[in-house]
């Protein structure tokens, strides 16, 4: 439950799936890493930034040496969200609800209701009355799951998590579950539902998607990354600035005063880092370097 939890709260970045064109940046062959050095601007010491994937088949999650040595040279390492917390997650639960009591089947017609309910009877071996309170965008990231072709799954950042322990790093996270929840009660949960159904309906297409995204991400080919996280067919594409960008500047603000002290790990969703409004521009912006790292 715990995983379930996390993935939901994580998968948010990814929902937002496909944003405007307009916020593509020019990419070119030295920036396909996922692993990035921040430095300048009054810096002591660098900074690193990574991006993550939140769901990927076990077996496909490998860090590399530069990787672990950027972990081993910095303080602290930083999450979305502190996942080192017990008190996080266990509040995580009481998060997921949409609030006044809201229910799914009261934001679909009787027919829409039928066939999500169908869907996850057949394939979740779940019956949908369980969770019929819970916001629509969670419900989704609970579909994420069976669109990989593998019994083992897990998220990029358990595996950073464990390396930062081993070094006995210090854990913390940018947001809260309560902000991230409040992310999701700003956004219509009727139009949330119709992403959902949208979801289901479209299953074959949204398989096709993760699965190129997913290539993309161990590929570290951020230029493939970012047509996907762009593309105009998929995500919900009128909430980038609630999910995207808002968050982004959010965050760079924050890490401007973190990095001052020491030096960090800062891990988050690989569509955080890409664009004109992704962290590695906005930084950029602010006077830093961003320097690529090989990361194989």
């Amino acid at each position: 439950m715990k995983q379930v939890i996390v993935f939901c709260f994580l998968l948010c970045s990814f929902i937002s799936g496909a944003q405007n064109t307009s916020n593509l940046s020019e990419t070119n062959s030295d920036d396909n890493t996922l692993l990035w050095e921040i430095s300048g601007n009054g810096l002591a010491k660098p900074s690193y930034i990574f991006g993550t994937f939140h769901l990927l088949c076990k077996q496909d999650i490998n860090f590399s040496n530069a990787c672990r040595r950027a972990i081993s040279n910095s303080h602290e390492v930083y999450f979305e969200l502190d996942l080192d917390d017990p008190a996080t997650l266990f509040g995580g639960f009481m998060l997921l609800n949409m609030k006044d009591g809201k229910q799914l089947d009261s934001l679909l017609t009787a027919d829409e209701y039928k066939r999500v309910s169908q869907f996850f009877k057949d394939s979740l071996k779940a019956s949908l009355g369980i969770f019929k309170n819970m916001k629509p965008y969670f419900l989704i990231a609970m579909l994420y799951p069976k669109m990989l072709p593998c019994e083992s799954i897990s998220g990029v950042e358990e595996g950073i998590m464990a390396i930062a322990k081993e070094d006995k790093k210090e854990i913390k996270g940018l947001e809260t579950m309560a902000f991230q929840a409040s992310v999701f009660d700003s956004i219509p949960y009727k139009m949330q539902a119709k992403e959902l159904l949208n979801t289901i309906d479209s299953m074959d297409k949204s398989r096709k998607y993760f699965a190129l995204m997913n290539k993309a991400y161990l590929q570290q080919d951020m230029s493939a990354i970012e047509k996907l996280v762009f593309d105009t067919e998929m995500g919900m594409k009128d909430n980038e600035d609630i999910l995207l960008n808002k968050r982004n500047k959010d965050w760079v603000y924050k890490l401007k005063n973190i990095m001052k002290n020491n030096p960090v790990f800062i891990a988050v969703g690989t569509g955080h880092l890409i664009g004109n409004d992704g962290i590695i521009q906005l930084l950029k912006n602010e006077g830093y370097q961003l320097r690529p790292l090989k990361n194989k």
